[in-house]
């Protein structure tokens, strides 16, 4: 979405997180919590586009757990220190997939959906 601006972009990720929640109408909804370092416009940029998935989400009252990327690791790997490509491999063994998608984002998503399903009941509800 190049030269459009930000509060479109945190528009599109609304009307498109409503879209898919009415869609498949899920009972919960896990997120990485954040963690940055260097860049500050970054981190507040991801700040608020992960706000407007929050408030969606609270919005149309859908319960939304949080995960450091320490206890994604952990639960899909086994290895709280585990790399990126360790992550996606287990993914895909987990997920009896053949491959996995092209982006790391989607395959982010699936591993955070899947340290939800392996520690619902001890996770922090937001």
């Amino acid at each position: 979405m190049r030269g459009v601006s930000f509060p479109l972009r945190l528009e599109k990720i609304y009307r498109d997180l409503e879209q898919i929640i009415n869609e498949y109408k899920p009972d919960a909804m896990s997120i990485e919590e954040l963690f940055f370092n260097n860049n500050a416009k970054t981190a507040i940029n991801v700040a608020q586009a992960r706000g407007v998935i929050l408030v969606t989400a609270r919005i149309k009252g859908i319960a939304t757990y949080e995960y450091t990327p320490l206890q994604i690791k952990q639960a899909v790997t086994g290895y709280g220190r585990a790399d990126k490509m360790q992550v996606q491999r287990m993914v895909k063994m987990i997920l009896n997939s053949e491959k996995l998608p092209k982006l790391d984002d989607i395959t982010d998503s699936m591993a955070i959906a899947i340290c939800h399903a392996h520690s619902s009941k001890f996770s922090k509800k937001l």
